[in-house]
């Protein structure tokens, strides 16, 4: 077969939408393969149902005691007004987060810690790679939110900052 044959051919195959092909001839052997053009939708199954909250009594105010206070409405309050004055460092990519430069080393920052734009807050491993990952901005470190040695994904928050 020719080169101009093979490549027409090839040209055929791809054309046709085939996604493999093995042609077997006395003079030579082809197998062709190559990934689907269209995305395979895998359901993993319906959801499961969250659970229907039960009814509770609504407490009984006795004269002598001060009403109670839903504890849930006051905690949620006070870090949500908190944490609007909080900026979060993000990882700029996928990889494992290291907080030192080696197991016996000190961690970069620590909690109260002031940091400048540029410097260095961690390691992020990415393909054997070692990035040093540096601080977008200046403040105090308020929140480590990741623990050390676990992956990260990409624009996931790392530090929180104020």
């Amino acid at each position: 077969m020719k080169a101009k044959e093979l490549q027409e051919l090839l040209d055929f195959i791809a054309k046709s939408g085939l996604n493999k092909v093995n042609i077997e001839t006395e003079e030579f052997k082809i197998s062709v393969q190559r990934e689907p053009s269209t995305k395979q939708v895998v359901s993993m199954g319906a959801p499961l149902a969250a659970p229907t909250p039960q009814p509770v009594a609504a407490p009984v105010a006795s004269p002598a005691l001060p009403p109670i206070a839903p504890m849930a409405t006051a905690g949620e309050a006070a870090p949500a007004a908190s944490a609007a004055s909080h900026t979060p460092l993000k990882s700029p990519m996928i990889g494992t987060f290291y907080r030192s430069s080696g197991p016996d080393s000190p961690a970069f920052v620590q909690v109260g810690d002031t940091v400048e734009k540029g410097q260095v807050i961690c390691i992020i491993e990415a393909m054997k790679l070692f990035n040093e990952i540096e601080a977008e901005q200046a403040g105090r470190i308020v929140k480590v939110l990741v623990e050390n040695a676990t992956p990260v994904e990409y624009d996931q928050p790392l530090f929180l900052i104020e």
